[in-house]
């Protein structure tokens, strides 16, 4: 391949991710935005899950039965000479954990709103994420074919909650129900839609500039005369379009529409395609890894178990940072520190995938995981000891005892437990000397724990007995030489290790965390602890 070729396919790629509250749409756009690419031909409405039409995204059978997305989807496809790959997150926040992982692969994120909710807890959190890594945001305004706030209190809202300017791309036509379709600002002209068949196929549109007299009789008088009065005030009193804004993640282009019936959606992914940008350079120990770099280099941000029921088998999703990617090829496995070869390397529509020949920047791909990869790993093809920057691992806020029903299921138990918590979905930690008989499970949220139920049961054949624990704030601790006899804690706080055996503190409340630290000076008590850092 001519380097020439190389970069223009490494120019093409755009990866994002799509975040939101749960219900406000998130995982109904992803569909439409697969629908307008060709991926599908008929959108599986999320709201008809009676009728088993499921969302393209959510493939796992938990997922279908409480019509929530509870791990992330990897979604690649082609619209426009655009190769897009999208991260389609959880909303609930039971999982936000593992949409803060997959924040990291993004290049940029797709925020979603509901138009009736505005700016809720879990999108400021998830917001917030993304602010830290200054990536480019951008923002669907949905479910606009319902009644809703009024845009300019949304815009409003936007500013002061998240405390990011925004600049409206389209503004929408007739609100509380009576929405007619968009005026878009770019082009000068306003777009009517017919929705149909429920949004299940592309829509056909009208359009034409807002001069045209034919708008203020499709409109109404009324309606023509209210859209022209909001242009000129957004003209007057609204932000100026500043791309090199948008691109620090200062300022976000807004989007109305409706996921649900296609209203905005094809012209969102347009101009969305054209504003963002190609795969961005990477932080790591060398510095910042330009994409366009011919070593290839790649790190580790999520691992999923049994995928494949009926093969047990287990991927490792890699983010492609540079270089260009090639089935078979060896790589360094860098904290292992041995060469791999990733023979078997795929990419996906969620559950769905295809063998993949080559791959380039942005890009992401499953490889098949014998056991030797962990969230963070960074892999790169010469033998250099490059790392990128580490994945965090959150604190947990939930804690329960778990106990297999059965101990002649000891090991399956063993197994279903230590590849869960790989793939991050929870947090194992034991007391020291007590050996594995008591395992001690921790959760962001709660749910977590009922999707380890049902997995366990399903995936490993194995029923489980879980004890709720009292704590509520976890402590790594960092310090010279730790023992846990001399160590000085109060009577209500836990000694435990993490499956690196690193000491950790378990807590009933914060007042035992400030005793805890007054008595031993010479340790730090850190809330977040990073599983690579040994890369």
């Amino acid at each position: 391949m001519t380097l020439d070729r190389f970069i223009d396919e490494v120019k093409r790629r755009r990866t994002f991710a799509i975040i939101s509250h749960p219900d406000a749409g998130k995982t109904t756009l992803t569909e439409k935005l697969l629908l307008y690419g060709g991926a599908i031909r008929l959108a599986g409405s999320v709201k008809s899950r009676k009728t088993q039409k499921h969302a393209v995204s959510d493939w796992m059978e938990i997922e279908k039965q409480r019509g929530i997305s509870v791990t992330s989807s990897v979604l690649q496809f082609n619209y426009n000479n655009y190769c897009i790959n999208i991260l389609d997150t959880p909303g609930h926040q039971d999982f936000s954990e593992d949409t803060y992982r997959t924040l990291v692969a993004a290049d940029s994120a797709v925020m979603v709103i509901d138009c009736a909710k505005g700016v809720e807890a879990q999108t400021k959190k998830l917001f917030h994420v993304c602010k830290m890594r200054n990536i480019p945001i951008f923002t669907f305004v949905n479910k606009l074919d319902r009644a809703g706030k009024d845009p300019f209190e949304l815009m409003e809202e936007i500013e002061q909650v998240l405390g990011i300017r925004s600049y409206p791309m389209n503004w929408p036509i007739g609100t509380d129900g009576n929405f007619k379709g968009v005026y878009n600002r770019i082009d000068n002209q306003i777009e009517l839609f017919e929705g149909g068949n429920h949004g299940q196929s592309v829509v056909s549109s009208v359009s034409g500039e807002v001069s045209d007299p034919v708008f203020k009789d499709l409109l109404g008088e009324h309606l023509h005369k209210q859209l022209m009065d909001e242009i000129e005030l957004l003209d007057i009193a609204g932000d100026d379009f500043d791309l090199n804004k948008i691109l620090k993640g200062e300022l976000t282009p807004v989007f109305f529409g409706s996921a649900m019936t296609n209203f905005g959606v094809q012209p969102f992914l347009e101009s969305f395609l054209e504003i963002t940008t190609p795969p961005l350079a990477r932080q790591s120990n060398l510095g910042l890894i330009d994409p366009e770099t011919q070593n290839f280099t790649g790190f580790v941000f999520k691992i999923q178990a049994n995928m494949n029921p009926a093969h047990r088998d287990r991927i490792a999703f890699i983010r492609i940072c540079s270089g260009k990617f090639e089935k078979g090829m060896a790589v360094n496995h860098v904290r292992a520190k041995k060469v791999i070869k990733l023979s078997q390397p795929q990419q996906f529509l969620a559950q769905d995938r295809a063998v993949v020949e080559e791959a380039y920047p942005g890009d992401i791909i499953g490889v098949h995981d014998p056991g030797i990869f962990n969230i963070g790993d960074t892999l790169c093809q010469d033998a250099s000891k490059i790392k990128y920057e580490g994945i965090p691992v959150f604190a947990p806020e939930h804690f329960a005892k778990v106990f297999a029903k059965d101990s002649m299921k000891r090991k399956q138990f063993l197994k279903g437990v230590d590849q869960l918590s790989e793939e991050g979905a929870i947090q194992v930690f034991k007391r020291p000397h007590v050996g594995v008989e008591e395992l001690i499970i921790g959760v962001v949220g709660v749910l977590q724990f009922e999707v380890l139920e049902y997995r366990l049961k399903n995936e490993y054949g194995v029923d489980i007995q879980m004890q709720q624990l009292p704590y509520k704030y976890i402590r790594w601790v960092e310090t010279e030489k730790f023992d846990p006899d001399t160590f000085s804690i109060t009577m209500d706080t836990l000694i435990v290790e993490d499956q690196d055996d690193k000491p950790v503190l378990l807590f009933q409340n914060e007042w035992s965390i400030q005793k805890v630290e007054e008595r031993n000076k010479n340790a730090v008590l850190k809330d977040i602890s990073s599983r690579n850092d040994d890369n």
